[in-house]
């Protein structure tokens, strides 16, 4: 969730921009012949997922495999070579108690309403089989749980750690399914604590001293170790309040447990629907809006760069508080994530944690069939059977834009300076080369548009030192913004029964002089 004050600063970025219609407007990317000196290295996973802790087996399969949900992970790691990494956790993770008698899973959930259809639950209770359903993840997959810090439970979090490492124990089925601990992590935006679960002035230091009375016995419970094959994610805040660098002064990275800490995770959202409201997609779609609410971290980026640890996005995505209908699960929302997820990377971001759970607006894919409408809470007869949304199509993109060299730490991305307004671009090298380049054209062209004017276009100049002669290109098809379905990734779909492909690949090959067209709303990627 945004802190009101960012949050106007958000409106005003959003309104920033005027966009010229019906017209075709030049401009150039100039694209440097190698990597810049603030270019960064590109993870093949900079594109992950964050799931609600609540409903863990409708994702991953109660008895065997969510085919849905392997599938749209698979079709991921087939562009880059490895699964996106999962964290299961978010705000049940501080709701949850391990008991030795539950066989998996019980859950206590609050009535639905239109705003949100798809509460979280209030409480849960889980048992071993529970965690142990991350075998059912595609092989490769490398996951972060979370521990129950809100109850401030020694006991429990001791109970909930030792039952997740029994579940990727060296004999168990998820560790010889090829799935793997990464993480754990203790506490999910623990500065939202003041006044509901701690005293309304609780300071960043007082919950530095929670963190580490909790965390010292689990770390000793489950022996973890300084380089050892678990580490620890800390942090995890999402407002202001609590900040990265603020913990490191208040001792947490001296502590016991600290020395364990490899992760500093932050959470972000570009506004909220708690309460509803009314969100504007063209608003939405800017530019420099997505650099305003990126940018703020650049301190603690640095801060814990500087000290040797990797810096995320533990959970994020568009509208906070479950998505916005008309917003999140638009096609101008995949074009928004496209965006926002390379311009994290060019900032030291090393992953971006999209968040979902069942029925949330704002998910990539909805896993299970549903009987109520994710918009409204209207009744669904026949259910809706499991289904990809736009923003999927975002993670096809960005995937296929990092390509399979990523692993080997051998690509690296730079923004390009356009002056086109809303025009976003992207330059990824590899071994020291222009490989690919990536644009997106945030220019909204809604439906209602078509009825007065007609589609705008950018046409770029491609400025920079190659023996290409050729460009190959790819595009993101979107009929309009506020489209939630039929969009096409280089003539194909994945908007199938089963999430696999459907039709031909389309790409386009021309001259490098010529140039190359891009609509408003839409998306290409040119490989040189």
């Amino acid at each position: 969730m945004l802190p009101l004050g960012l949050y106007s600063l958000f409106t005003l970025l959003l309104w920033e921009f005027k966009p010229v219609f019906g017209t075709i407007i030049n401009t150039r990317a100039n694209i440097p012949t190698s990597p810049p000196s603030n270019s960064e290295k590109l993870a093949p996973t900079l594109l992950s997922f964050s799931l609600e802790q609540d409903r863990w087996p409708d994702w991953a399969g109660r008895h065997s495999q969510n085919v849905y949900t392997y599938n749209a992970l698979t079709n991921y790691a087939q562009l880059t070579g490895q699964p996106p990494k999962i964290r299961v956790g978010a705000n049940t993770e501080d709701r949850t108690l391990w008991g030795p008698n539950v066989d998996l899973v019980s859950t206590v959930f609050p009535a639905p309403n239109e705003t949100t259809p798809y509460p979280e639950a209030t409480s849960m209770n889980v048992g071993d089989e529970y965690y142990r359903l991350s075998r059912f993840m595609p092989r490769g997959t490398h996951m972060t749980w979370g521990l129950n810090l809100g109850y401030s439970n020694v006991t429990n979090a001791v109970n909930m750690a030792q039952s997740i490492f029994r579940a990727f124990s060296s004999a168990s089925e998820t560790t010889r399914n090829g799935v793997v601990l990464d993480l754990i992590e203790l506490g999910n935006e623990s500065d939202l604590y003041r006044g509901k679960v701690r005293p309304s002035n609780w300071t960043i230091s007082q919950f530095v001293q929670n963190w580490i009375e909790n965390m010292t016995p689990v770390a000793r419970v489950v022996k973890l170790s300084v380089g050892g094959p678990v580490g620890v994610i800390a942090c995890s805040f999402v407002t202001r309040i609590f900040t990265a660098t603020g913990s490191f002064n208040a001792g947490i990275l001296d502590s016991e447990p600290g020395k364990y800490i490899t992760h500093i995770s932050q959470h972000w959202y570009s506004g909220e629907f708690c309460n509803g409201g009314d969100f504007h997609l063209r608003s939405f779609m800017s530019k420099s809006a997505v650099r305003g609410n990126l940018t703020v971290f650049n301190p603690d980026i640095t801060a814990t760069r500087s000290r040797g640890l990797v810096y995320v996005m533990g959970e994020t995505n568009s509208i906070g508080c479950h998505g916005a209908p008309g917003v999140s699960n638009t096609a101008g929302a995949a074009l928004w994530a496209i965006d926002y997820t390379l311009q994290a990377a060019t900032l030291g971001i090393q992953e971006i944690y999209y968040h979902g759970g069942i029925g949330f607006k704002y998910n990539f894919f909805q896993p299970i069939a549903l009987d109520r409408s994710p918009v409204n809470n209207s009744h669904l007869s026949p259910p809706s059977q499991p289904y990809l949304q736009p923003p999927y199509y975002a993670g096809l993109v960005v995937n296929t834009a990092v390509g399979r060299m990523a692993g080997s730490g051998m690509t690296k991305i730079v923004e390009l300076e356009l002056t086109a307004p809303n025009l976003s671009g992207y330059a990824i090298y590899e071994m020291g080369k222009p490989a690919r380049a990536v644009f997106v054209n945030l220019n909204a062209w809604l439906k209602s548009d078509a009825r007065v004017r007609e589609r705008s276009v950018y046409h770029i100049d491609l400025s920079f030192v190659s023996t290409a002669k050729e460009i190959k290109i790819k595009r993101l098809d979107i009929g309009y913004a506020d489209d939630t379905s039929s969009l096409m990734w280089g003539g194909q779909s994945w908007e199938t029964r089963e999430f696999l492909v459907s039709g031909r690949e389309v790409t386009e090959t021309r001259s490098r002089d010529e140039g190359v067209d891009i609509r408003e709303t839409e998306a290409i990627l040119i490989w040189f």
